[in-house]
């Protein structure tokens, strides 16, 4: 890795605008270290499509790419209108009709997908439709009718979603699609899973629950897009692996001008909670159709990487945008420009450093951190059977390169997501292999593919017991020699 190395991860959605083989690979090779498959929309062959176009273009590029399933979770929804679209004007009444058969709407009034909204609302309330474009005022709510004024007109068509400002609508966090859904992912081998709309710790255990049940291993990420979610924030991280900041929803719910602050509070939990997080939402939304973003996206992406988060997300732009490929070049770009104003110094009080150090590994890659920071380390070299060693060190947010070396697949593709962290394919790494011979092979392939230099200064971690999950507890101070062979390592 050298200096001009992408560190931050771009997940880019994949849809109907990347399925032409041509424009796939373009996208891929533009950038992209994990695919995310929205099961909000398309069928379950579309999905399993997609993951083995994916997975073959990588086999025949020697790309490893996660891929990460994303559930469509219980949005509630307006239903359909008999006409088409319909234009609602503001102090007009306007009826959401919550019964299980109600008829197709018009501009008075519409069905709703959630029988339990009479329950959750009252008089006072407002109500948000298409993340806000029009809003309701409820005036009273009569049996399955919650009966409103509309406070904000606008455009109403099919299927939109519905909010409450400041949320809690007390819908389930997984939906009978989502359990079907679930086993999707398990079937796909996907390496992520995400869940929408959680509320609580609960609502990540059930859905890991659910997919163990099913056969898969998948990472649970957490899509924080709920205002529910914000008191329990900790603990919603600690149950997940991964969070996802939803900024859709969320901004909805808890309203834009809170928004910026929230997302950089959501970033620092899980970088302090050695997690991983993405970003996403209309990141660079106007690329739908330019080819080109503006400056605000290429501020609002830049900002996402100098608060630290793991990954920025394209969703429209690469699913059904015009230019999937350059969108995800410019993303590239943006992060590059950012992570070249990075001082590591600015994450002093997030990482998880200034914690209690409970585990054998979590302590050796804080001092590996410590110590590269000191002497100008060229990288850290991760032997890892699961990849736990190298997040440990990626939480740290260091200008120091990881090259997490894992003769485990699945924990290769799960750590495309890690910031700094590149996993290298290493078969070297097995249980019984010698310790030393094992550091000597371990540097020797990374000279080899051109990633370490004579004369680098390396810290490798590595754990007496090779192969153990957990097992890190071993920090070398090498040397590489001026003659790049794995056998004229000194350690100093």
């Amino acid at each position: 890795m050298t200096h001009t190395q992408r560190r931050t991860k771009i997940v880019a959605t994949l849809g109907p605008a990347t399925d032409a083989p041509e424009v796939l690979a373009r996208t891929l090779a533009a950038g992209v270290d994990v695919v995310r498959l929205n099961l909000s929309h398309g069928k379950a062959e579309d999905h399993h499509r997609r993951a083995q176009a994916v997975r073959a273009w990588a086999a025949a590029h020697g790309r490893e790419i996660a891929i990460l399933a994303d559930l469509q979770g219980p949005k509630i929804r307006i239903e359909r209108f008999a006409g088409g679209p319909v234009q609602v004007s503001e102090g007009q009444p306007f009826v959401l009709d919550c019964r299980p058969d109600a008829v197709p709407g018009d501009g008075s009034r519409v069905g709703v997908s959630y029988a339990g909204l009479p329950r959750d609302v009252r008089a006072g309330d407002v109500l948000l439709l298409d993340d806000g474009l029009v809003a309701l005022n409820v005036r009273e709510v009569v049996g399955s009718e919650v009966r409103c004024t509309v406070k904000v007109g606008g455009t109403l068509s099919d299927r939109k979603g519905l909010n409450r400002q400041g949320g809690g609508l007390s819908v389930d966090a997984l939906s009978d699609k989502d359990r079907s859904d679930i086993r999707l992912a398990a079937e796909m081998e996907a390496d992520f899973l995400a869940v929408s709309f959680v509320r609580s710790a609960a609502d990540i255990e059930e859905a890991r629950r659910l997919l163990r049940a099913a056969g898969g291993d998948a990472w649970l990420v957490a899509k924080i897009e709920r205002a529910d979610a914000i008191p329990v924030l900790e603990e919603i991280v600690d149950a997940s692996d991964a969070v996802m900041v939803a900024r859709g929803d969320l901004g909805v719910e808890i309203g834009d001008a809170q928004l910026p602050g929230l997302q950089k509070r959501i970033i620092r939990e899980a970088v302090s909670r050695n997690r991983a997080v993405i970003t996403a939402t209309q990141m660079l939304q106007s690329m739908v159709s330019a080819p080109i973003p503006t400056r605000a996206e290429v501020l609002d992406v830049a900002n996402a990487v100098l608060d630290g988060t793991d990954a920025v997300m394209l969703s429209q732009e690469t699913a059904s945008g015009a230019h999937p490929d350059l969108a995800v070049a410019a993303m590239q770009r943006i992060c590059l420009g950012a992570e070249s104003q990075f001082r590591p110094q600015d994450y002093a009080n997030t990482s998880p450093g200034a914690q209690r150090l409970d585990r054998t590994d979590q302590a050796i890659a804080h001092a590996a951190m410590d110590l590269a920071n000191r002497i100008e380390a060229a990288a850290i070299v991760a032997l890892t059977e699961s990849g736990a060693t190298a997040q440990w060190l990626s939480r740290y947010r260091s200008a120091v390169p990881i090259y997490a070396l894992s003769h485990n697949a699945a924990a290769r593709r799960r750590m495309r997501l890690l910031r700094d962290v590149r996993p290298v394919a290493f078969e070297g790494v097995e249980s019984g292999s010698d310790s030393l011979r094992l550091v000597q092979e371990a540097i020797g392939h990374l000279v080899r593919r051109g990633l370490l230099t004579p004369g680098s200064r390396v810290l490798l971690t590595q754990g007496d017991q090779v192969g153990r999950h957990g097992g890190t507890n071993t920090l070398r101070l090498l040397s590489v020699d001026e003659a790049g062979e794995a056998q004229n390592l000194r350690e100093l």
